[in-house]
């Protein structure tokens, strides 16, 4: 079944008067993440629905960020949005310890989903913490402290997950001696092994691996993770016998293997997670985001046999007061019947394939701005340069201020066009939700080809 992207109203009402007051309450009182708060200026949104919102003055934006990459199935989906009612209906909330048919469910339905032998599901409230606590299970149940993760990554804000993080959110807060080493993972485009193919890329990237495990004393290393396809640092898919790599390093020296999976998985890649796309099984796997659509917050850590087998008569020392709250499991529920129902995994595929790379293929082709195209399913990066020749970033790494105005004109076109990008440093990122139909991506392709005309304007 072709899913059906429900369409806002053609002119949303205008009320400025209450986005003045909306916007004038945020100032006071919200403290908003990642930001220096007297220099930014949020937008105030009235409302949403499908693959669209809305802002107090009428002006609609196709949402090209999913939010932030999690509304894998659009904005106000009547049944999810029915299922939680009807939940706060009859269990508004409960406490963890006790069996709920709600969370009961969930967990079945991920655990259908999930590669391998993965079946038992630890529910947390996001994904930062999904990736806590999959590290303190890879740490007990190796009784070894260090964790390796690679330097273009994002595993989440909260203090274990941030130092695990390689990107420069993690600076601030980097206090050194969380027991973690950063590798670099293969990325043919910008390779730090000089390689010249994929293959090359992989068997390098392999060997630098394994070396630094040696270098670092296996016996000293509890788990190594990576986001399967790693998201807000740049959507590098990884060349092919990577990750049966790193499983057979993992199998070898016995070192949990965790997969990141909060951004690519629940149909994100096309798969319901993107280690099937590899045929790899993880030992831990952690998700968020796409499990309900961000409808009410939940994430979660996916367990192996032998790692469950390790708490079966030993306490897990963690848990979470909200852990499977009634709300977000009855969302998550209501999210994965209806990806079966409509088709939204194999339209997230199709679309992909036959819509997205052709198109971003064909701009990149036009525009000196786009260096690289990459990605599968609804998950694609545009990588803009100054030149290609040299590849160049478009704006210098971590960027800010005047520094990054090429990026913030780009941005600026993209809205003014009606879309709403996602962007990183020098990457535009694609990713509608799973759900978006051929004609709402021909709409946002085109927003996107106009904007790019303006970041080529700083091109050499």
């Amino acid at each position: 079944m072709t899913p059906q992207s429900p369409q806002p109203p053609l002119s949303p009402q205008p009320n400025p008067e209450v986005g003045a007051a909306v916007k004038a309450a945020d100032r006071a009182h919200v403290f908003h993440s990642w930001s220096a708060q007297e220099l930014i200026d949020p937008l105030a949104v009235a409302g949403a629905e499908g693959s669209y919102f809305w802002d107090y003055d009428g002006r609609r934006y196709l949402d090209f960020a999913s939010g932030l990459v999690y509304t894998n199935i659009g904005y106000q989906h009547p049944k999810v949005v029915a299922a939680i009612q009807e939940q706060a209906a009859r269990l508004a909330t409960f406490a963890p310890a006790f069996a709920l048919e709600a969370r009961s469910e969930a967990a079945r339905l991920i655990a259908e989903r999930t590669p391998g032998d993965l079946d038992k599901i630890f529910f947390t409230n996001g994904g930062a913490d999904a990736v806590e606590h999959a590290v303190r299970m890879a740490r007990l149940h190796t009784g070894r402290p260090k964790v390796l993760s690679a330097y273009r990554s994002y595993h989440g804000g909260t203090q274990q997950a941030v130092n695990i993080t390689g990107d420069p959110r993690r600076w601030p807060s980097d206090n050194g001696t969380s027991g973690v080493v950063h590798f670099w993972a293969p990325f043919l485009y910008r390779s730090r092994f000089y390689a010249e193919t994929e293959e090359q890329e992989c068997a390098r990237a392999l060997e630098h691996l394994e070396t630094t495990i040696a270098f670092e004393g296996p016996s000293s290393i509890a788990a190594i993770i990576l986001e399967t396809i790693p998201g807000t640092a740049g959507i590098m898919v990884p060349p092919p016998g990577y990750l049966a790599g790193v499983r057979e390093l993992c199998d070898k020296y016995g070192i949990v293997f965790v997969l990141d999976e909060v951004m690519a998985g629940f149909g994100r890649t096309g798969e319901w997670f993107a280690a099937q796309l590899f045929d790899v099984v993880p030992d831990l796997m952690t998700f968020a985001k796409g499990v309900n659509s961000g409808y009410v917050p939940l994430g979660g850590v996916a367990i192996s046999g032998k790692i469950a087998e390790t708490f079966g008569k030993r306490a897990y020392p963690g848990g979470l007061t909200y852990s499977g709250h009634p709300l977000a499991c009855a969302a998550a529920v209501a999210t994965i019947n209806v990806m079966a129902e409509e088709g939204v995994v194999e339209n997230a595929r199709r679309l992909g394939a036959e819509v997205v790379e052709p198109a971003l293929r064909e701009l990149a082709e036009r525009h000196s701005s786009v260096g690289d195209v990459r990605g599968v399913g609804m998950f694609w990066a545009l990588e803009l340069v100054k030149d290609r020749e040299t590849r160049e970033p478009l704006v210098p790494y971590n960027a800010a201020g005047e520094a990054n105005a090429p990026m913030a004109a780009f941005a600026a076109a993209a809205k003014a066009n009606g879309l709403w990008p996602f962007v990183n440093m020098n990457r535009t990122h694609v990713v509608p939700p799973c759900n978006v139909t051929e004609a709402e991506l021909k709409e946002g392709l085109a927003a996107l080809d106009a904007a790019l005309s303006v970041a080529d304007e700083y091109t050499k």
